[in-house]
């Protein structure tokens, strides 16, 4: 009976730690916040030892140790200080496409925003908040229409 309640036990432990390894995610190192767009405007690279915070899909990241791509002068450094999900779907650095907005995108797009969301950003940057956008109507208020589970490739669990 012991050398079962030990196999029971092991075998619960190899799959807690299992999944342990599975994160691809940096999780946050400070509690994540609400961004207004004039706040992530802010931290756009242009000044030294500031904060660089990018948002894809509402998400905002910490972009900052990758300064060489991101920083002021930069070759992506259009995409920083907004959400840039358009730009990103596309690969794109046409100031047109550089909103959060992905209407009218093809499958393909929005396939290639997913992809870079959860392996590029969400694998190398730190989360540090959300666009208030994202889930407050413009007045402010909560968005009583907005349900995280309803959202198009929105995964809540592998956020917070």
């Amino acid at each position: 009976m012991a050398t079962a309640r030990l196999c029971v036990l092991a075998v619960v432990l190899s799959a807690t730690l299992g999944e342990d390894f599975k994160l691809k995610y940096k999780p946050a190192t400070k509690p994540v916040r609400l961004f207004t767009e004039e706040e992530l405007k802010r931290h756009d690279g242009s000044v030294e030892g500031h904060p660089i915070y990018m948002a894809v899909k509402g998400v905002v990241f910490d972009v900052t140790r990758g300064k060489e791509f991101y920083g002021k002068g930069a070759a992506y450094n259009a995409l920083v200080g907004k959400d840039s999900s358009r730009a990103v779907a596309k690969m794109s650095l046409d100031p047109a496409d550089l909103t959060s907005d992905t209407t009218g995108l093809t499958e393909e797009q929005l396939e290639s925003l997913e992809s870079i969301f959860e392996e590029t950003y969400k694998t190398k940057y730190p989360i540090v908040g959300y666009t208030a956008s994202r889930i407050l109507t413009e007045d402010g208020s909560p968005d009583k229409a907005f349900k995280p589970e309803d959202q198009p490739r929105f995964q809540i669990k592998d956020e917070f």
